[in-house]
């Protein structure tokens, strides 16, 4: 594995550390950390997390993410002993959502396709 890749799954383990118990906001209870990818100078990091919940929740989840991110950038410095932590960008991972709804539409064919054999 390459550093970057090391250093990613170091600070994916981090943040979700760092988000999920030290950060005490209600609406981050369904927030998890699914991926974190770092540029190659690891000055940058994104950070994929799925949340779940209304869309309305979960923009105030991200407005919520985004305004921390220096807390949660300092406490994964301390934590890491990194003299210099990437900047962390907040994204929605929307891998999984888009999974569920190949699912829903697949049980939907499958559906249909019985109903059609009766």
């Amino acid at each position: 594995m390459r550093r970057p890749e090391k250093f990613a799954e170091a600070l994916k383990e981090e943040i979700a550390e760092v988000v999920g118990f030290e950060l005490d906001d209600p609406r981050l209870l369904l927030a998890t950390v699914t991926e974190v990818t770092v540029a190659a100078n690891l000055k940058d990091a994104k950070v994929y997390v799925l949340i779940r919940g209304t869309e309305d929740e979960i923009d105030k989840a991200f407005k919520t993410l985004r305004h921390a991110s220096t807390f949660v950038r300092q406490q994964v410095a301390m934590n890491l002993d990194l003299r210099h932590a990437p900047h962390l960008h907040f994204l929605r991972d929307t891998a999984e959502e888009n999974a569920s709804r190949v699912s829903e539409i697949l049980e939907e064919i499958v559906i249909k396709d019985e109903e059609l054999s009766e």
